[in-house]
């Protein structure tokens, strides 16, 4: 360590840049302005001289910012936030624009660059990989040269065409403060853009190779400009952090490094000796490391290798402390088997998250943990829970998902909130078959489920499916039948040839659908000890009823006569289809969804419920647990 400190004096670094600017300050050097811009008496940055026309004001942090290593192609991850108003000044028409930039070291306000050019380019660089620059521009008037035709947000590449776009219309939010988010993520190369007013955010996208596209070194600041109309651009916060940390050796000074070589010499005794005393430590801690630290190591090493590439972001632990106030009890949505779920808030983002965190001695949780990383990142569907990111470190495991503000399905139909109106309820029996179908026909693999049921069946604000919690799933090949995974998952959903011979199958994850569409028409458990026969089961009665043509007896109580009598018929009937004891009298959740369409024919089922009859599996041994096969039904809420 003496050795390593001597020779990194002579080292330049590249240090990772981290600033937060409240006010805007007369006699500050860490910005530096030019045109119109200059900070004001209330410590806020005005752009444009509204007084005049065609104006360019840019404000531009000192120090550069280093995005990439060429020697290492190492990338940097960042994140700014920024506030600003655009005045209209309450004209009919104003224009042009506020932009936020990286650009070269080097950059300077070109020449004949205001009005439409937003103070970044001219004419003659319009559309240049020579500008190497992006960014984001707030544009407030049209230019039908290469503007879209509406007043928009977008991200920008070297050219004022929009490389993604969405409409905005300032005068709407004339002088309101606009809260602006800019993440760029390393591993996924995807630039996010979130920007809103109070309660109202919208945001953006756009996937770049940033060292595709900008120098090593860049400027970052704020450009904004005017024309033939005017408005006011201000500046009144910003924030900026980077990641990228690099240690480069200099040649350029000979005598430093000979001064660092003869440094090294004399205390070459006192490395030596380190050595020798760390490597007896480090052989002590050798014989103390249990085989749990072992495994946590090694499951680590894989993550590493496993994880880096997918598409789910990377968070810090920390991170996730400041956005569940430090795993707080008031942020507890809910708890199981494997740990608790946080609600917490990304203020980066501007977004709220549920964050698993899987407890520590739970070695199967940590399985799962690997298991819904791998599968569920891959997935993309409006009926899926998306995975935002995953933490690990040697102790901690954590899971970041979207927020669900209508928590599960089952805290609807079975616990204190109130009951569900049947047309909610048949979208959320419709949304929750073509989650299915997306997994079992339309990715590229096959995915089995698993562990279908009402509490991994989770409603967002408007009660859209979002199908959750991929710990059990498996990747399975669509040519193949039915493959053994071991048996797990939760009684009562399990179809009972799988619980037989532990074989995973599309089939019975039919079978589960099949028992959940019961359960949002009758509003019954599929086992529970209510006035119902506990002996039965959910599926087992419903069909005798409907032997005995009273299937309309076992519509939930709470929906009164508020439902569409042909539309729970055929839920139920389709429910009795998908949990056919027969697992090859079953439809496939593409059939299944064209009859809840009123686009297919109601399916024939005998009176009496048949029984199956299937080949024991010896060596299959069930797994008890809050995750398998169990009774108790352990479930962990996303949302409260």
């Amino acid at each position: 360590m003496i050795l390593l400190s001597c020779l990194l004096l002579f080292f330049p670094f590249s240090k990772s840049v981290s600033f937060e600017i409240t006010t805007f300050a007369n006699d500050a050097t860490n910005i530096v302005y030019s045109g119109d811009a200059a900070p004001s008496d209330d410590g806020t940055i005005h752009f444009n001289d509204v007084n005049y026309f065609t104006r360019v004001g840019q404000a531009k942090y000192a120090d550069p910012v280093h995005i990439w290593d060429k020697k290492s192609r190492k990338l940097t991850d960042f994140t700014t936030h920024f506030i600003f108003t655009v005045d209209t000044l309450n004209a009919s028409i104003y224009g042009d624009g506020i932009t936020f930039f990286l650009a070269p070291e080097t950059f300077q306000i070109p020449p004949n660059s205001a009005a439409g050019f937003l103070g970044l380019v001219n004419r003659t660089y319009t559309d240049s990989p020579l500008n190497q620059m992006i960014f984001v521009e707030f544009d407030t008037f049209v230019n039908t040269e290469w503007d879209p035709p509406t007043g928009h947000v977008s991200i920008n590449k070297n050219s004022l065409h929009s490389a993604n776009y969405t409409a905005w219309n300032a005068s709407i939010h004339s002088r309101q403060r606009t809260d602006a988010w800019i993440t760029y993520n390393s591993t996924t190369k995807i630039l996010d853009l979130i920007w809103g007013y109070g309660d109202e955010n919208s945001s953006l996208s756009y996937q770049v190779d940033l060292r595709e596209v900008v120098t090593e070194w860049v400027v970052i600041g704020f450009s904004a400009a005017t024309g033939n109309y005017v408005e006011q651009h201000t500046l009144e916060y910003w924030k900026f952090d980077s990641s990228l940390n690099i240690v480069e050796k200099s040649n350029k000074d000979s005598k430093k490094w000979k001064l660092a070589v003869a440094l090294s010499i004399p205390l070459g005794v006192l490395i030596i000796g380190g050595i020798i005393i760390s490597c007896v430590k480090l052989s002590k801690r050798k014989r103390k490391t249990t085989p749990e630290k072992l495994e946590t190591v090694s499951l680590t090493s894989m993550i590493n290798d496993d994880f880096e590439s997918g598409s789910a972001k990377r968070f810090s632990y920390g991170d996730l402390i400041l956005a569940t106030n430090n795993f707080s009890n008031d942020q507890k949505l809910g708890e199981g088997g494997f740990g608790c779920v946080y609600k917490g808030f990304l203020p980066c983002q501007a977004i709220a998250i549920a964050v698993k965190k899987i407890s520590q001695g739970s070695k199967q949780g940590k399985k799962e943990f690997m298991t819904e990383v791998k599968i569920n990142s891959s997935l993309r569907h409006r009926n899926l829970v998306q995975l935002l990111g995953w933490c690990h470190d040697e102790t901690q495991f954590l899971l970041v998902y979207e927020y669900m503000p209508n928590g599960s399905l089952d805290s609807h139909l079975f616990g204190q909130k109130n009951g569900l109106k049947w047309d909610v309820r048949y979208k959320i029996a419709m949304g929750l078959a073509s989650a299915l179908l997306y997994l079992h026909e339309e990715w590229k693999q096959c995915v089995v489920h698993r562990d279908i049921k009402p509490s991994n069946i989770m409603l967002d604000s408007s009660f859209n499916v979002k199908l959750g919690d991929f710990g059990l799933a498996r990747f399975m090949e669509h040519e193949l039948g039915p493959q053994t995974t071991g048996l797990a998952g939760t009684l009562g959903y399990m179809a009972p040839e799988y619980i037989t011979t532990g074989k995973a199958s599309k089939e019975s994850d039919v079978y589960s659908f099949g028992v959940v569409a019961l359960e949002i028409a009758c509003g019954r458990k599929v086992m529970d000890g209510s006035d119902w026969n506990f002996d039965l089961g959910l599926v087992k009665r419903v069909w005798d009823l409907y032997g005995k043509g009273e299937l309309l007896s076992c519509v939930d109580p709470l929906l009164g006569d508020e439902y569409d009598v042909d539309e729970i018929e055929c839920l139920m009937m389709v429910g009795l289809w998908c949990a056919h004891p027969d697992q090859s009298k079953r439809p496939s959740i593409r059939q299944a969804m064209q009859v809840l369409k009123f686009e297919g024919q109601l399916p024939n089922l005998p009176k009496n419920m048949p029984v199956a009859m299937y080949y024991s599996a010896p060596d299959i041994v069930p797994q008890f647990g809050s995750h398998a096969a169990t009774m108790t039904n352990t479930s962990i809420d996303l949302a409260r």
